[in-house]
């Protein structure tokens, strides 16, 4: 019973930056990571949100068809974090490949690789995967955990030869290490189907979710981003 339903955090129906073309996205509710730059903080807690039904979701993904299935786009479950949910995940892309719809997940892959998610994997046409630090002791310190799984989670969508999108936000001081950056791009080079690499520059916009949960943002002292810096990290990168 419990799988015909997803723990939603919100929708987006025009979505134009997670995945190719026009996007309905979801974000789902619940995430284990502690990510300190988050900006969905309101996020986090697995009990919170709004449990729909699967059918109920669909019938909203629908009556957007006609201008995403034009576009080259598709739906894409963000978060939170998706594969928290993968049951239910299974149930709702089973239903949209009855209607032919690309279907996308934005996760961080912190997740060791089950039969069940296998599944999830077969059903899904995109994976965009959020490396959150290529050093694993750093990675523990920005996120709460070492990326080993991420990592490994990486290399079997390779050899399946799954279609991904690498993404890594570039935080002043804490992720755009030229060193870093260098092993994350020798990393992304044994993979053989990454089709994109991209650079999403840190903000502070979701600060205030911090605050109104009476919480300290982590990450106060560090200034956004800006466009050179997301141009240097590129060059290093070679994107």
């Amino acid at each position: 019973m419990e799988n015909n339903f997803l723990r939603v955090h919100s929708f987006e129906s025009f979505g134009t930056v997670d995945g190719p073309g026009i996007r309905y996205v979801i974000f789902l509710q619940g995430c284990t990571l502690r990510c300190k730059y988050c900006q969905n903080r309101d996020s986090w807690d697995v009990n919170e949100g709004m449990l729909i039904p699967i059918d109920e979701i669909v019938d909203k993904i629908l009556k957007y068809q006609n201008y995403i299935k034009p576009s080259g786009g598709g739906v894409t479950v963000s978060g939170g974090e998706p594969l928290l949910q993968t049951s239910s995940l299974i149930s709702l892309f089973t239903e949209l490949k009855r209607y032919n719809i690309h279907t996308a997940i934005d996760t961080s892959g912190m997740f060791r690789i089950t039969d069940n998610l296998k599944k999830l994997i077969d059903l899904t046409d995109l994976f965009l995967l959020d490396i959150k630090h290529i050093v694993p002791s750093k990675s523990k310190e920005l996120v709460g955990v070492s990326n080993e799984l991420e990592l490994e989670f990486a290399r079997y969508l390779s050899s399946i030869n799954k279609p991904m999108w690498i993404r890594q936000v570039l935080v002043p001081s804490l992720t755009d290490n030229k060193n870093d950056l260098l092993k994350l791009k020798e990393f992304v080079s044994t993979l053989k189907s990454v089709e994109k690499v991209e650079i999403l520059p840190y903000h502070n916009l979701g600060k205030f979710k911090w605050e109104n949960l009476n919480l300290e943002y982590p990450l106060s002292d560090i200034p956004p981003a800006t466009n050179d810096d997301v141009e240097r990290a590129k060059k290093i990168l070679g994107i």
